[in-house]
C-alpha cells in the first residue's frame, strides 16, 4: 500500500479560523496555527503563526488566503504550507502522502487546482481531498450524520449519508462566530469600553471592577495598518467571548437572567467588568433570531435548529431519522457553555414525539475543535483506505481531472 511505501500521511485541515496539520494516525495535530498572516517585503513574503501576528510591524496588513471556506489566494496558501512543512513538521513533502479536508461546496476549478499544487508544488507522492463533514462524521466513529458546524465565518448543516455528503441538504446561515463578536463589539461601545490590544500595552496596574484602567503604553511602536490593529483587537474579543458567553437552556427573561452571577474579564490593559445578562443575551439569536431584534446580516438567518430541520427535511425520509439521532457539532462556537444542551432542546420541539434527537459532543472539546482533522488522521491511516489515493502515478496519467473521478 502507499502508506508502506512512503512515510505515514501528512493531514491538513484548513479553516477560516485556524489552520490545523499534523501526522495520520495521531490524536491530535501537531500544528494548529492562526490562518490569517501578515504581509512581509522582499526577503519575507509573510509572517505567520501567532507569534508572528502578535508582533506590531510597519504598514503590515493582515491577510488570509481563504474565502467562503474555499482557497482563493494561491500564494498564501503555499506560504502557509511551507511554513508548516518547514516550521511545524520538520518534513519533506515528497516523502508522505497528503489528507487534505475541504467545504462541501469547494469549486471544482479549486479542487483542480489543490490537486496540482500538491503534486507539482509539493511533489507528494500521493493525495486525497475529503469533505470535512465526512471527517467530522468519521471522528465520532459514524458514516451516516448531520453535521452542525458553526465555525467563524457562518453554520451550516451538512447531512452525511454512508460517507457522502448529500449535497441538496446542505443549509448555511451567517449567525456564527464572527457575527458574534460584532455583537460583543456593539455592546462593549454602548457600554463605552474601549478594548486596547495587547501589543500597545507595556504593563499595567491592578485596578478595582469597572475603574479607570492604569496602564503604560508601549514607545516607539511602528505605524500598524488598520488591518492588523482590528485584528489584534478581534484576539482580545475572542478570549473575552470564550470566557463570558453561554447559551441559557431556554428563552429566558431579564429576571432569570439577572439573577444568575456575573462574570469578571480583565482586558489587556488592566481594566476589569463584570458582564451579566448579557452573558447570555449576545449568543441568544443564534436560537432566537426574531426575538432579538438583529441588524440584518442578509442571507437567510436561520436559528441553530431551522439549519438542522431545513437540512434534514430536504433528505430522503428513510435517512432522516439517522440524522435526527446523529447531529454531530463541530467548529469553535459551539464549544460555548450550553449549546448543546440547548440545541437539543430546541430539535426536540421541532420533531415529532416518536422522533429520537441526539446531539453527539465529543468526548473531549479538542475533538470537536480538531474534529474534521481527527477523522483525516484517522481515515488516512486505515489499511482498507489504501486503494483511495491519487497515486503520483495516476496523477502523470490523468491530470489534475484525476481528482473527479476518484475524490467524490
Amino acid at each position: 500500500g502507499i502508506n508502506a511505501e512512503y512515510g505515514g500521511a501528512v493531514c491538513f485541515d484548513i479553516g477560516s479560523h485556524t489552520v490545523r496539520a499534523g501526522f495520520a494516525g495521531e490524536d491530535a495535530p501537531k500544528a494548529n496555527i492562526p490562518t490569517h498572516m501578515l504581509t512581509g517585503d522582499e526577503n519575507t513574503k509573510y509572517h505567520i503563526g501567532t507569534n508572528a501576528l502578535s508582533y506590531p510591524r510597519e504598514k503590515a496588513e493582515v491577510v488570509m488566503p481563504l474565502k467562503d471556506g474555499m482557497i482563493e489566494n494561491w500564494e498564501q496558501c503555499e506560504a502557509m504550507l511551507d511554513y508548516i512543512y518547514s516550521k511545524c513538521l520538520s518534513v519533506d513533502s515528497a516523502e508522505h502522502p497528503v489528507m487534505m479536508s475541504e467545504v462541501a461546496w469547494n469549486k471544482p476549478s479549486i479542487r483542480h487546482k489543490t490537486c496540482e499544487m500538491m503534486f507539482e508544488k509539493y511533489n507528494v507522492p500521493a493525495f486525497y481531498l475529503c469533505k470535512n463533514a465526512v471527517l467530522a462524521a468519521f471522528a465520532s466513529g459514524r458514516s451516516t450524520a448531520l453535521v452542525l458546524d458553526t465555525g467563524a465565518t457562518q453554520t451550516t448543516a451538512i447531512p452525511v449519508h454512508d460517507g457522502y455528503v448529500l449535497q441538496h441538504g446542505i443549509v448555511k446561515s451567517p449567525l456564527a462566530g464572527n457575527f458574534l463578536a460584532a455583537q460583543m463589539r456593539d455592546h462593549l461601545k454602548e457600554e463605552k469600553i474601549e478594548v486596547v490590544p495587547t501589543y500597545k500595552v507595556a504593563s499595567k496596574e491592578q485596578v478595582k471592577e469597572a475603574e479607570p484602567a492604569k496602564w503604560t503604553p508601549k514607545k516607539n511602536l511602528p505605524a500598524v495598518s488598520s488591518s492588523y490593529h482590528n485584528y489584534m483587537v478581534d484576539c482580545v474579543i475572542e478570549d473575552l467571548m470564550q470566557h463570558v458567553l453561554q447559551v441559557h437552556d431556554r428563552p429566558a427573561t431579564d429576571e432569570d437572567l439577572n439573577m444568575i452571577p456575573g462574570n469578571n474579564f480583565e482586558f489587556p490593559n488592566g481594566f476589569n467588568y463584570m458582564f451579566g445578562a448579557e452573558r447570555f443575551k449576545i449568543p441568544e439569536p443564534l436560537f432566537d433570531p426574531i426575538g432579538t431584534n438583529l441588524r440584518i446580516l442578509g442571507g437567510d438567518m436561520l436559528a441553530m435548529q431551522h439549519v438542522v430541520s431545513s437540512s434534514i427535511s430536504m433528505c430522503d425520509v428513510d435517512v432522516r431519522p439517522s440524522l435526527w439521532s446523529n447531529i454531530i457539532l463541530a467548529g469553535g462556537t459551539t464549544l460555548m457553555s450550553g449549546f448543546s444542551e440547548r440545541l437539543t432542546t430546541e430539535c426536540t420541539a421541532k420533531t415529532t414525539s416518536s422522533m429520537k434527537v441526539k446531539v453527539v459532543t465529543g468526548g473531549n472539546t479538542s475533538d470537536r475543535i480538531f474534529s474534521a482533522w481527527v477523522g483525516a488522521s484517522i481515515l488516512a491511516s486505515l489499511g482498507n483506505f489504501q486503494e483511495h489515493w491519487i497515486s503520483k502515478q495516476e496523477y502523470e496519467e490523468e491530470g489534475k481531472l484525476v481528482i473527479d473521478r476518484k475524490c467524490a
